[in-house]
């Protein structure tokens, strides 16, 4: 643990008996990293040049965006207080959006950058969002009290966002959010209206059910479904008042919350899984938006444990620097974490999670008491089909772990190549406590196939199915092993994959097809520093020859160096390979191999027998299925 940078409240151990975190808390955090960030703000107010590499949007870009996404903080900071601003943060963001606006375009000091094509610098489009959020949630407060030039030139760019094309996913919800504010200031017109059509239409395209969508028109499904793809719409509709939007939008909200919700750790950390990371507790602004809208399955203290606990997980392992300031990475610095959009203000999306001050000190999310969080309730097991994802907890170590058989990052025209796979997708798991091995590094819960001496990555999921019952659940793909040197792919050659998990074990079974001779199958294990706290094991049962420990020097988000397990086996033609894999952070666990007593492979089907209760699970592949009998 590290100490925060910026003084906080004294602990309320009664009414938050888990965090400690009160709405004071939210305060002063917020206070904290306004004040850290406007240290680097240009004279004129309208750029926040924070320290770092840039992205590759460009230092103008990414000061815009240090102005944008600090303002979102602020927006909520003063909306929840009701005007009251006693850092007159507001007078800073007028000032700012004053000089921005003043000459935008021009190469000076201080004006924006416009708003133009995703693929011509479009980052200000994202930011456009932020900016067009604040102004409406602090209209009494700024926008109503600027002069009229002023909101005429604001206006004028931020319709760049809506005369501009936004890349293929979330980003139609940025015209949509700049459309919602320039009709709640009497500004709207045909364009406006075209905008937020357009993104609830394809919102209704990609939404695949069980309260998910997918981020485009692919099978990327992850924390851009919390804090962007369910909170623009439902934040626009409690604005707005329409009741309408509220109940359709809402729904979705409720239901994906009924998920993702376990996602989160005991410890507080939600789950390292998906791109950019590094907006880090804004993982929570989907379950502040549910409890401020009412719209969520979750109790008050449930939702207040959730957000309080990723918040000061994060803060807690320093996440804020000495200087205050919000690292580009997980706990603290990360490169692996990171995308090549990320700058030095990209962190500061974690704003989003400060939605929960749009709750009222008197609100239930603050007055209630704390109550457990799900995954530090009694064991469970969650399949998600729509999205082909399983979500297994355990109440020993608290750990959350997701098993991935539905997602991926690849875009529907996309050719399948070993360069676009992604570490933060390919994997078949990811958890709350560890993350996945850097791409130069052997990669973490991955089955590979060594053809010719290169090993093929797993790049685009096909769901098979998936189901759970009381206390196991199952999920399953298949994928076409690329290889990064040579030929890509190898005709006929296929991976299909089934995971069951029961406690804290998991069965990974997997069945290749086609494979050529001389080929050698590969499977890892979780990726953990041997002399920590959480052990990763993983236990050959059929097909697998040898065993042995694999180094990744470059460690991962949790842990400067690691390990990982790994089997082999040559293969040719098809074959069946069982294992039995276990994350744990518990003190003495039972050896992974005592688990079962006994596994029999019958050509594609394999049967276990669990040794603690004599329960059988049978799993096959023709059609793919699992069943548990006791």
């Amino acid at each position: 643990m590290t100490s925060i940078p910026f003084p906080l409240p004294p602990e309320d151990r009664g009414r938050s008996p888990r965090t400690g975190y009160t709405r004071a808390h939210w305060e002063a955090v917020a206070d904290g990293l306004l004040d850290a960030a406007w240290k680097w703000a240009t004279p004129g107010r309208a750029l926040l040049d924070l320290p770092g590499r840039p992205s590759g949007s460009g230092v103008r870009s990414d000061g815009l965006e240090g102005y944008a996404r600090t303002f979102l903080t602020a927006a909520f900071r003063v909306a929840g207080a009701e005007g009251k601003d006693p850092h007159n943060w507001l007078e800073r963001y007028a000032d700012g959006l004053t000089a921005g606006t003043r000459t935008a375009g021009r190469d000076d000091a201080e004006s924006w950058p416009l708003i133009l094509d995703h693929t011509v610098f479009g980052q200000p489009m994202v930011e456009s969002a932020s900016v067009a959020i604040g102004l409406r949630l602090t209209r009494p407060w700024l926008w109503d009290r600027l002069d009229a030039a002023t909101q005429d030139r604001a206006e004028e760019w931020l319709r760049g966002a809506l005369r501009h094309s936004p890349a293929p996913n979330n980003w139609y919800l940025f015209p949509f959010s700049v459309a919602g504010f320039l009709e709640s200031v009497g500004r709207g017109d045909a364009e406006t209206a075209r905008a937020r059509q357009r993104a609830l239409d394809l919102l209704e395209g990609w939404y695949r059910g069980e309260g998910w969508y997918a981020d485009g028109d692919g099978r990327a499904f992850d924390h851009y479904n919390g804090w962007a793809l369910h909170l623009y719409p439902v934040l626009d509709a409690y604005l707005s008042g329409d009741a309408e939007l509220s109940a359709h939008y809402g729904a979705r909200l409720r239901e994906h919350l009924e998920s993702f919700s376990l996602m989160f750790g005991a410890d507080g950390a939600p789950m390292h899984f998906g791109r950019s990371l590094t907006y880090r507790f804004a993982a929570g602004a989907a379950v502040a938006m549910g409890a401020v809208s009412g719209h969520t399955p979750l109790a008050p203290g449930v939702s207040r444990r959730l957000v309080s606990g990723s918040l000061r997980y994060f803060l807690d392992r320093g996440s804020a620097g000495e200087d205050g300031l919000l690292s580009l990475g997980w706990h603290g610095p990360h490169d692996a974490t990171l995308q090549g959009y990320s700058g030095p203000s990209s962190p500061y999306w974690a704003s989003k999670g400060f939605v929960a001050l749009l709750a009222p000190a008197e609100h239930p999310l603050w007055t209630a008491d704390e109550e457990p969080a799900p995954s530090e309730g009694p064991d469970q097991v969650l399949s998600l089909p729509s999205p082909g994802l399983l979500v297994q907890s355990t109440r020993s170590d608290g750990i959350v772990r997701l098993h991935n058989h539905g997602s991926d990052h690849v875009r529907p025209h996309e050719g399948e190549t070993a360069n676009v796979a992604d570490p933060l997708y390919a994997r078949l798991a990811y958890s709350t406590a560890t993350g996945p091995t850097s791409a130069a590094n052997t990669a973490d819960n991955h089955l590979s196939l060594r053809v010719r001496g290169s090993r093929s990555s797993r790049v685009r999921i096909h769901p098979l199915g998936a189901g759970h019952g009381e206390g196991w659940g199952w999920a399953a793909s298949w994928h076409t092993p690329v290889f990064p040197e040579g030929p890509p792919t190898v005709p006929g050659l296929r991976v299909e994959s089934v995971t069951v998990v029961r406690g804290r074990f998991e069965l990974r079974v997997h069945r290749i097809l086609g494979a050529p001779a001389g080929a050698r199958a590969e499977l890892t294990g979780w990726a953990t520093d041997p002399r920590g706290a959480v052990r990763s094991t993983l236990h050959g049962l059929h097909g697998w020859e040898e065993q042995e420990d694999v180094r990744a020097p470059q460690g991962t988000a949790f842990t400067r160096w690691a390990v990982l397990p790994r089997l082999s086996a040559d293969v040719e033609g098809t074959e069946l390979l069982v294992a039995l894999a276990s994350l744990t952070g518990e003190a003495d666990p039972a050896p992974t191999e005592a688990a079962l007593s006994g596994v029999n492979v019958d050509g594609d089907t394999v049967e276990v027998s669990w040794a603690d209760d004599g329960s059988r699970t049978l799993v096959r592949f023709t059609p793919p299925g699992v069943t548990h009998r006791p």
